[in-house]
């Protein structure tokens, strides 16, 4: 395996003697930390999660005001949006492989305090062309929780239990759009685009001091860095090479080559950014579309109004909280039931009933959303699209954790990049279509795409351990009980 056995190799290594490792009730080990003091953490970062994607979607109800101050179409309004959730594609690649050298408290801090600085200066831009590039580097440096969360929860769980703070993490990341746009239509009602980008500064910026505050009183993360702070100046202490800070051109290159690779030659990655991309992109299209079906040329809605439409789909992802509570225990069935093995397929269990809702979700709403019909019945049934969103989106992204384990990270990276750059495009190409083909075809052309990627959950659950034994990314971890 080479180089690929290099980069997976684990960081904690207890086999030679006198190298540097966490004992099994060490108190420094995050993993040993006392329940409370790793909610704590998590509930610390959450709001942050929340925050990037408001970010995105914060800035859709005051879309209209903001073409109309700068003098230009909707459709050039809409970079506003896509050229923030194109940073957010690339920041993880380049950001994530800085807390190997600095641990994941200043990246976290050091990263989102340059997305407000630059959250701010949006705030007083006058031109569009400034304002497109500092939406950019807003959403790059805004993308330190895509980049850190889910390092952040294996730092604190053990692999097996990683389960109940991914669903958190997820459900932050996918309610994100809708709760923004919820939040951002009542704040922009009798506002301008410039003060409704100060009051989001503002927000964020609460949200940045408590992690401040919490980051430093619970402590550092990840285990590297706290073991090798801990070997420092300690003759008597040995530092394995698979713990060493690699160079930052092998560390770069890694994080930004592997991810191509894994989308080039593995399927289950290959699955994984197909269902994202669609999924965010959808998510993110919806803030204009429901401005076009909800807003003047539909029902005739007002921009709190809008707002509120988007409640049915914010209830359909905390459904799918509720509801992840039993796929949760499910896994662990079987995993219990395989001798603490990794059972991948077991995370596709509620997924497969998702990928049929999927579909369906869009079909109903094709023809519900049109003005001879109460509003309710659309709203109603784009709850049921919000719960397949989410649960879709958390089992590819559990899955590929559980295949790839210590590659994991290259493998989301690819996920993540093909997601955010959808996130970016489909906004700008979904509005063209609402306009052009109308709710209901174009709804339906959207209906016609999730069927197309229906059968991914099916074949995950039938082929998934095949697909695996042919990788030699994920097979190196077929036989392991434990990602310790």
């Amino acid at each position: 395996m080479g180089s690929r056995a290099q980069e997976g190799e684990p960081l904690l290594s207890t086999s030679t003697a006198h190298v540097v490792a966490f004992g099994p009730d060490d108190a420094d080990d995050p993993r040993n930390w006392p329940p409370l003091r790793k909610w704590l953490m998590v509930a610390a970062i959450i709001p942050i999660d929340l925050s990037v994607s408001w970010g995105a979607s914060g800035f859709s109800p005051v879309a209209y005001d903001f073409a109309k101050d700068m003098g230009v179409s909707g459709h050039v309004a809409t970079l506003g949006l896509s050229m923030y959730v194109l940073g957010l594609a690339f920041g993880p690649m380049t950001l994530a492989p800085l807390s190997e050298y600095y641990g994941r408290r200043p990246v976290y801090i050091v990263s989102y305090g340059i997305f407000l600085l630059l959250l701010l200066a949006t705030s007083y831009v006058e031109r569009l062309a400034p304002f497109l590039v500092i939406r950019l580097f807003s959403g790059y440096f805004s993308s330190t929780t895509i980049s850190n969360f889910g390092g952040t929860i294996a730092d604190l769980w053990h692999h097996h239990d990683t389960g109940p703070a991914m669903a958190y993490f997820l459900a932050a990341a996918t309610g994100g759009s809708p709760t923004g746009f919820v939040l951002f239509s009542f704040i922009a009602h009798g506002r301008g685009w410039h003060e409704v980008f100060r009051i989001m500064f503002f927000i964020c910026l609460s949200f940045w001091i408590v992690l401040v505050i919490a980051l430093y009183s619970l402590g550092e993360t990840r285990h590297s860095v706290i073991l090798l702070r801990r070997a420092t100046g300690n003759q008597r202490l040995e530092v394995p090479d698979a713990m060493k800070q690699r160079g930052p051109r092998q560390l770069f290159g890694t994080a930004l080559a592997r991810p191509f690779r894994f989308l080039a030659g593995e399927a289950i990655v290959q699955f994984g950014a197909a269902y994202n991309g669609f999924l965010y992109g959808l998510s993110f299209l919806f803030n204009g579309a429901f401005y076009l079906i909800f807003g003047p040329t539909g029902y005739g809605y007002n921009t709190k109004e809008i707002g509120i439409c988007f409640l049915g789909i914010v209830f359909g992802i905390t459904f799918g909280l509720v509801t992840n509570i039993f796929q949760e225990r499910y896994y662990q069935r079987q995993v219990a039931k395989a001798g603490q093995r990794d059972v991948p397929e077991a995370r596709v269990h509620h997924a497969k009933l998702a990928t049929i809702m999927l579909p369906l979700s869009l079909l109903a709403f094709a023809f519900l959303a049109t003005p001879d019909i109460h509003p309710f019945f659309p709203v109603f049934a784009s709850a049921f699209w919000g719960w397949a969103f989410y649960t879709l989106i958390l089992m590819t992204l559990t899955y590929t954790e559980d295949a790839y384990k210590t590659y994991s990270a290259s493998a989301l990276a690819g996920i993540g990049l093909v997601r955010n750059v959808a996130g970016a495009g489909f906004p700008l190409v979904g509005r063209s279509l609402f306009l052009q083909a109308g709710t209901r075809n174009a709804s339906l052309v959207l209906m016609a795409i999730a069927i197309c990627l229906a059968p991914i959950p099916f074949i995950l659950d039938v082929k998934g351990s095949s697909l695996r034994r042919r990788s030699p990314w994920a097979a190196a971890h077929e036989d392991e009980s434990d990602d310790e």
